[in-house]
């Protein structure tokens, strides 16, 4: 079967007074039916520029997907007009925002803001789409979804207005559902509950997803297979049980030793383990790799060429000059 969706040197940039930012620069990624694909990476690194692109919600200006493909069963979004891209957003793919509070009309009740969607891609009436809207409440676990779906959004909790997004993003029955930063904000308890409300509604719904995180522990739980982003680029990709055991490019050794831990015998957390330095300006990236001048292990042909991606173990990608 081929890939649902299949990305190939996808470049998002936009224009600013210091110079072009390449937010999002040469990725290529596939992604299967009914699977799910966590994106990783520090803030900066282009994971949600990545999803808007999928979706072309780039804004223009100041931003420009400069070139490659989005295929989405086998068609090319980039390819197809305006008119057809809004048929495609919310019933074939659809999107959680990073903020719900701000993702979501203050104006407008819960209900209306999901029944909009289901009339606007389903064809059906006011009534119809209203029990709709309700049922999907109901189907992500808001008590007296009757109810709540008269509230505003600012009457909800964040968890509650999560939940809202959610429902929206799967009320026309989506094949794809890009979630961004979908437990950000939210207490530990909200987020497992979250993540097992995706990992449900994906079952039940055959919805493939695409994660975007920077929680490597919410890759764990929900995905199957994970591409680390730095720099607007992969630098890393495979299944999540191979990247997890053996990390090879070293900026996901240092996400994995970044994670807080707990020293068993003092009942105390260990100290964290930091990558230093930061993303380089995305308009000013140096030659070679853009990770050089954080890592531990750099050589002097990291500074004169960037690496491209090899396979150095089954299903499993680095873009790293050690493994070339």
């Amino acid at each position: 079967m081929p890939p649902l969706l299949e990305i190939k040197n996808l470049k998002t940039h936009f224009a600013t007074a210091k110079g072009t930012v390449k937010a999002v620069d040469g990725v290529d990624i596939a992604l299967n039916a009914g699977d799910t694909l966590g994106i990783v990476g520090e803030s900066g690194c282009g994971k949600t520029v990545l999803a808007l692109s999928i979706l072309r919600l780039i804004p223009i200006p100041p931003g420009r997907i400069v070139s490659g493909q989005v295929l989405f069963g086998g068609r090319d979004l980039l390819q197809i007009t305006e008119d057809e891209m809004r048929q495609v957003r919310g019933r074939d793919i659809s999107m959680v925002f990073q903020e719900p509070m701000t993702s979501l009309n203050p104006v407008f009740k819960v209900g209306e803001q999901i029944a909009e969607g289901i009339r606007l891609h389903q064809n059906v009436n006011g009534r119809e789409a209203r029990q709709r809207a309700i049922d999907m409440l109901r189907l992500v676990g808001i008590p007296a979804p009757e109810i709540r779906a008269d509230d505003y959004p600012h009457q909800m909790s964040g968890g509650m207005r999560q939940r809202v997004m959610i429902a929206m993003a799967l009320a026309c029955n989506p094949r794809l559902m890009l979630a961004d930063e979908p437990t950000t904000a939210l207490d530990v308890t909200i987020q497992a509950q979250i993540i097992d409300l995706i990992n449900r509604l994906k079952i039940e719904k055959g919805t493939a997803v695409i994660l975007v995180t920077h929680d490597l522990g919410v890759i764990a739980e929900a995905a199957q297979r994970v591409a680390v982003m730095y720099a607007g680029r992969i630098v890393e990709q495979g299944a999540v049980s191979a990247i997890f055991a053996k990390p090879l490019h070293p900026y996901t050794l240092g996400l994995m030793l970044s994670i807080p831990g707990m020293d068993k015998r003092r009942g105390e957390r260990d100290r964290l383990a930091v990558i230093p330095g930061s993303i380089p300006p995305l308009y000013m990236l140096p030659a070679g790799c853009s990770f050089q001048d954080r890592c531990a292990d750099v050589m002097a042909v990291c500074r004169e060429r960037p690496p491209e991606l090899t396979s150095p173990l089954p299903d499993h990608q680095v873009r790293c000059w050690k493994y070339e």
